[in-house]
């Protein structure tokens, strides 16, 4: 493994924690739903071009009867980023040397009401040092008591630290998550931050705590509307909404593009993409 300090070993334990208790969380849900879907994990190496070794991470998947495919990656990696993509990359303009650790999630749904989601943590090393991420809910049928109640847990947590948390990184989701040649939003928002840098302390906190506002909330909704009838309509609604979240997320996911630029794991890349979708 790639040689960390102390606050990337910090980071690193913590996310692959979080990744347990996640996973944990959502095989319980499959049980009782009545399923004994469990997560399928393969660990894979990242090699930098020079022979080096440049981390790797363990992809986590599991298909059952309520999450028809979640996937929760985590990932430690480093080494040189190529130049150009470097020059987009905060801190990394004249010095390609990166450390970034993370976790990533994304869950899509077999009921239409349940809503799918995205979450990810990171903590990235180039000549600067910040942490990033958030969490977005994307129904294909919104439902308003779960939007507010996604929405007023995040906030809670950003109140927390900082007033001014909660409202920049709700913009910062809405300005995000919007597919420009669609005129849509990929879903019904949540928070997004990212270059929170400074004191190692107080962004890891924050970080942690919006993770836990997250495994607070979002198998309350699950568990919420797992069981919810729906129509051949609902399914051919979830489906074509899938499909503008493919969209999105290979033409403008900045996740996607740095997973490719710097040599990740295809499968775990690309394990946001849903199982089914439809263009009409």
């Amino acid at each position: 493994m790639l040689p960390l300090d102390a606050d990337q070993t910090a980071a690193r334990t913590w996310f692959e924690h979080l990744r347990d208790l996640i996973c944990a969380e959502f095989e319980a849900i499959e049980r009782e739903a009545g399923s004994d879907a469990k997560f399928d994990y393969i660990a894979w190496d990242r090699e930098e071009p020079s022979g080096a070794d440049g981390g790797g991470g363990v992809r986590g998947v599991m298909k059952g009867r309520v999450f028809e495919k979640v996937g929760v990656n985590v990932s430690t990696v480093g080494g040189a980023l190529d130049r150009d993509f470097g020059r987009t990359i905060h801190g990394a303009a004249d010095d390609p040397a990166f450390l970034a650790t993370g976790i990533s999630l994304v869950a899509h749904m077999a009921n239409p009401h349940v809503p799918a989601v995205h979450m990810n943590c990171r903590f990235l090393t180039t000549t600067k040092r910040w942490f990033g991420g958030g969490a977005d809910l994307n129904p294909p049928l919104p439902i308003a008591e779960d939007t507010a109640d996604f929405h007023t847990v995040l906030k809670a947590a950003c109140d927390a630290h900082d007033p001014a948390h909660y409202p920049r990184f709700r913009q910062w989701a809405d300005d995000y998550f919007y597919i420009p040649h669609r005129q849509v939003h990929r879903g019904v928002g949540g928070i997004f931050f990212d270059h929170l840098e400074g004191d190692f302390t107080a962004g890891f906190a924050f970080t942690q705590d919006v993770a836990r506002a997250f495994l607070d909330i979002y198998p309350r909704i699950v568990r919420r509307r797992m069981d919810a009838p729906f129509s051949g309509a609902d399914l051919a609604t979830m489906l074509e909404w899938r499909g503008r979240y493919a969209e999105f997320n290979l033409v403008y996911d900045r996740g996607t593009l740095f997973g490719l630029k710097t040599g990740g794991n295809i499968d775990a890349i690309l394990m946001s993409l849903p199982p089914m979708a439809t263009w009409c």
